[in-house]
Formats: structure tokens, C-alpha cells, sequence
């Protein structure tokens, strides 16, 4: 009786004393975001993101990154026009709390990521950001999202204050891409993806063309479907920038786009199509080619709609051995995925810097092994290692795991910031009860959850691991087809995958096949290239004309 006495008496103080807490939490800087009738009429479900940089040029939306501003959102559910969502210290922030922002100037702006319903045909309804099937944008550039003008704000933490931002602009449409002699655009509906995610989605491609294909309308050519981002091998008639590109290009140890057009245009170059693919998903700018239990069938869509599209379209040689497949990072994920999961399909695969293909080493992470993706295991107590992200090519830590993992919490909930770690999540990972996709690991806390680690492993997402569960059936048809090419200081630690690849075919039996492995040193990063696109044709034309088998015309496209 007494004990409930003293409850009666102790526990509304207590309450009292909470809610000032989160009242005082919720002090300091208010941001009130809305946006009119005239610009939307419906009500809008999506994430809201609060920018504040320090300049408002290049307009603060703009310099949204891993390495830029502070940025702190919030989910909205059928906000109606005219009334204001609020984004104050109780928001997820990057990579401060609102709370620990140092008192300043700033330019504020609001940007909008508009989700689309989808009721998909494994029974989910799910809101996502749908895009066009050109682009590939995170939500800061995606065509059909709000935003505000940028406003100069007086921030301090320590005192409140509110600003009102509306949202009155939209991020136009990707313009449609225009054909050249050179350059061939295309762009399909794929009704295995529209039956999935029971909304229209579109993929498309670039179609480079060999010199004199006009005049040599019987030839049929050899093609390689180059994973890159943009257009094929950097190609452009236009020499205007060519100074400035030089840099970069000379540091990936490649051509300008403009110097690859004059090799692709002498008299003596092989005869080559090259098709870049385009196929953005409501996850990530890329579906990474393949069937995944989150983003639908992109594999079969590739394989059985795309590329019948083109072959019936443009003169593309129908046989494997003519068939090869190249990229880089992503896409070099990409085309070891497509000449494994396809073997009889793709006739050879040139793998730049992939993606992690040994999920042993997911970057510095073992998935199946360590508990934490943020901290180095094994250090005694009290002390703990922050795993690294990104570095430079000399070995100093851009950003970590937890940096990167908080910034795409902030980006989106549910896997939704279209951003790296959430894209690999939705393409390996399982679907969970809600629709959206199981996280790898919590995005604050970092603790693994091993059972979507093995879910990855045993779908065929772990590479190296599907490579030796299947290696007596798999391992005849990709023997001679596999060329692997990475820095030694790859910025985000994908050559250390790569090494455990090699490990695994050098111990190969029935067949014993080895691959070709090179490896830039000393000091080669993400972006380095064994030799120039151009060499890398003519050494795929040699290939191709190795590989031809007998009584096929190889003078045709050898012109």
C-alpha cells in the first residue's frame, strides 16, 4: 500500500519530467516544409531531406555526399499540399545531430523524393522511387522530385527558431537521348519487370556502331555489352574537353572518349558493336543484371528481352562466341554475375575492379564470420578500430563503414537511400515481412545478421562461393573466359576479394583453370585499367577470332 502511495505520487513527476526532456530535444532549429497545390495536387508519400551547407553555390542539394553537408531526414506519409512536414533535432542527421551543429550561417534547402506505390506480384505493396529507365540519379537529381530554393538561415542548437521552406521546383525529365551516325539509342518496356513490380519499368541501351556499317549492310558483328556508367567506352566526337579529360583518363591508364573515337574510327580498328545498358531500379541506379528477390527478374529481362531486342535489331552476331561482356566496379560485378549465372550465354568476361565477389571479404567485412560491420574484431576492451570505406590510394581513411552506413540511413529508411550498402542489400538480400529489404546489418549500430549473410551466399550472390558449389558443371563452360584486372590499392578494398578469387580457380580440379589475373602495383586505385579501351577491343577481336569456330566468315566484320 505504501509502495503504491509513493508510485501514485513519483510517477507523473516522472512523466512530467520525460516529456520536458523530449520537448527540450525538440528545441532549437524547426524547419517547416511544404509545398502548394499548384505544383502537386495529391498528397505526397516519400522522404524529405534538410540540407544546410555553408555556400549556396553549387545549390546545396547538389553537393549532397558522403563527404558533404549536414543533412537530416525524415519520412512523409500522404502529406497533403499546404500542410508543413517538420524536420527539427528529433530527425535522423548526417553526420551531426542537429543538436551538435556548430551556431552559423547557413543556406537551408528541402528536397522531396516522391515514392510511387507498387503492388508486386509476390504479394508486397511497397513506395519507392520509379524512374524513367534513362537516368541514373540518387534522389538530390531524380526527375519528377521537389525541392525549395535555398534560404539563409542563422542556426543555433542552443535556441529555437523555425524556418518555413516550400517546395516549388521540380527536377525535370532526363532529356531523350538523340541518335548520331554513330550512337544508337533504345528503349524497351520489359513486361517481365512490369509484371513484377505491376507498374511500367523500362531499360535501355547505347548502341555504339563500327565504322562502315552503313556501307557493308550484309556484315554481322561481333558485340561486346560493356557495364560501365555512360556511354560506351567514353566515346565522343567532340574534342572540346579534351584537356581536362586527360587527367583523369591518364590516371585510369585509359583514353579520352575522344582519343578511343579516333581509334574506333581508323581504317585498321576491329570491327566491334558495343552496347552499354541502361537499367536503373527503384533500389539503385543499377539492377546489377540479375534476377533478385527485391528488385524483380533484371537478369532475364537482359537476357531474354533486351538483348533478343537488339540482335533482332541490329546486326550482332547470335553466337556466345561473338557475345562478350566487360565492366568495371559495379559493372564488374556485373559481368562476372552474367558469364557464371550464364555460362552458355556469354562467350568471355573482362572484370574490372568488381564490386566484393568473395563475400569473405565484403570490402574489410566477413559477413559469415564477424558480429560488427564497424569495428575491428578482437581488440581488448575499452579499445576499438573503426573499419574503413573508402581510402586513398596511399592508404588514408576517407570515410568508415559507420559514416557511410549513417548516411544512408539518413537518405532513406527501408533501404530506400539508392546509395551503395542499401543497393547491395536489395540485390543479394531477402525480402522481409514488410516488403522491403532485410538490412545486412543494423545502419547505427552495425551488428551482422547472419542469416541474411548466408540467404546471399546460398542464392549465388557470394560469387566465388557459387563458382565452387558448382564448378563441375559450371567449370567446363567458362574455362578460357575469365580475365581479372584490379589495383592493388583499390579505394574501396575490392582488390582483396579479387585475390581470394584467384586463390579459388588456381586450386581448381576437373577442369583446372586458372584465369588471367593482372594487378596494378604500386599504388593503382579503384579506377585503374590494365591498357586503353582501344587495346582492350583489339585484344577482344583476336579473342573472338580465336574462338570462331570453323566455316564461320570471319572476314565479314574483319574488313
Amino acid at each position: 500500500m505504501a509502495f503504491a502511495r509513493l508510485r501514485s505520487a513519483v510517477l507523473p513527476t516522472i512523466v512530467g519530467y520525460l516529456f520536458l526532456c523530449a520537448a527540450a530535444m525538440a528545441q532549437g532549429p524547426r524547419f517547416e516544409v511544404s509545398f502548394p497545390a499548384s505544383l502537386q495536387a495529391q498528397p505526397i508519400t516519400g522522404r524529405l531531406i534538410v540540407v544546410l551547407a555553408r555556400r549556396d553555390s553549387p545549390e546545396p542539394r547538389l553537393t549532397i555526399s558522403e563527404l558533404g553537408p549536414p543533412i537530416y531526414g525524415i519520412d512523409v506519409d500522404q502529406l497533403q499540399p499546404g500542410s508543413p512536414a517538420v524536420v527539427d533535432s528529433r530527425a535522423l542527421g548526417f553526420p551531426l545531430k542537429m543538436s551538435e551543429l556548430p551556431a552559423g550561417d547557413y543556406y537551408a534547402q528541402a528536397v522531396m523524393n516522391v515514392y510511387t506505390e507498387c503492388h508486386r506480384t509476390d504479394g508486397h505493396s511497397v513506395w519507392v522511387y520509379m524512374n524513367d529507365g534513362l537516368g541514373m540519379h540518387l534522389l538530390n537529381t531524380a526527375p519528377g522530385n521537389l525541392y525549395s530554393e535555398p534560404v539563409k538561415v542563422h542556426v543555433d542548437p542552443a535556441a529555437p527558431s523555425t524556418v518555413k521552406l516550400e517546395l516549388s521546383k521540380v527536377i525535370p525529365p532526363d532529356p531523350e537521348p538523340q541518335d548520331t551516325a554513330w550512337l544508337k539509342h533504345v528503349k524497351i518496356k520489359s513486361e517481365l519487370l512490369t509484371r513484377f513490380w505491376g507498374h511500367p519499368v523500362f531499360i535501355g541501351a547505347t548502341v555504339l556502331l563500327p565504322k562502315g556499317y552503313d556501307e557493308h549492310p550484309h556484315a554481322h558483328y561481333p558485340v561486346v555489352y560493356v557495364h560501365e556508367h555512360g556511354i560506351p567506352f567514353q566515346f565522343t566526337t567532340d574534342a572540346s574537353h579534351e584537356e581536362q579529360e586527360k587527367r583523369g583518363a591518364r590516371a585510369a591508364n585509359v583514353e579520352t572518349g575522344y582519343e578511343f573515337y579516333q581509334s574506333w574510327d581508323s581504317d585498321k580498328f576491329p570491327r566491334f558493336i558495343a552496347v552499354t545498358f541502361h537499367q536503373p531500379t527503384p533500389f539503385f541506379p543499377s539492377s546489377y543484371s540479375i534476377n533478385s528477390a527485391n528488385d524483380g527478374p533484371y537478369g532475364d529481362a537482359l537476357t531474354k528481352e533486351m538483348i533478343p531486342y537488339l540482335q533482332q535489331h541490329f546486326r550482332i552476331i547470335d553466337q556466345p562466341y561473338a557475345r562478350l561482356v566487360e565492366g568495371a566496379s559495379t559493372g564488374g560485378w556485373e559481368t562476372l554475375a552474367l558469364q557464371l549465372h550464364y555460362p552458355d550465354f556469354f562467350g568471355g568476361a573482362w572484370v574490372f575492379n568488381p564490386d566484393p565477389i568473395d563475400f569473405q571479404n565484403w570490402q574489410l567485412i566477413n559477413i559469415y564470420k564477424d558480429d560488427n560491420a564497424f569495428e575491428v574484431p578482437g581488440f581488448p576492451e575499452f579499445h576499438s578500430s573503426e573499419r574503413p570505406f573508402r581510402r586513398s590510394t596511399e592508404g588514408q581513411v576517407i570515410y568508415t563503414q559507420r559514416k557511410m552506413s549513417l548516411f544512408e540511413a539518413v537518405m532513406g529508411s527501408h533501404g530506400r537511400s539508392g546509395d551503395q550498402i542499401d543497393a547491395w542489400e536489395a540485390i543479394y538480400g531477402p525480402v522481409g515481412q514488410d516488403g522491403y529489404p532485410v538490412p545486412l546489418w543494423d545502419p547505427l549500430t552495425g551488428k551482422i545478421d547472419h542469416n541474411v549473410a548466408l540467404y546471399m551466399r546460398d542464392h549465388g550472390y557470394d560469387l566465388r562461393y557459387y563458382a565452387a558449389a558448382n564448378w563441375p558443371t559450371l567449370g567446363p563452360k567458362i574455362v578460357g573466359k575469365l580475365h581479372f584486372f584490379s589495383g592493388d590499392m583499390d579505394n574501396f578494398y575490392l582488390n582483396l576479394a579479387v585475390y581470394r578469387f584467384q586463390e579459388f580457380l588456381e586450386g581448381t580440379k576437373d577442369p583446372h583453370y586458372e584465369g588471367e589475373f593482372s594487378f596494378g602495383r604500386p599504388l593503382k586505385g579503384h579506377n585503374w585499367h590494365r591498357t586503353t579501351w582501344a587495346e582492350l577491343v583489339r585484344e577482344m577481336a583476336d579473342y573472338v577470332r580465336k574462338n570462331t569456330p570453323a566455316g564461320q566468315n570471319v572476314a565479314e566484320w574483319n574488313y
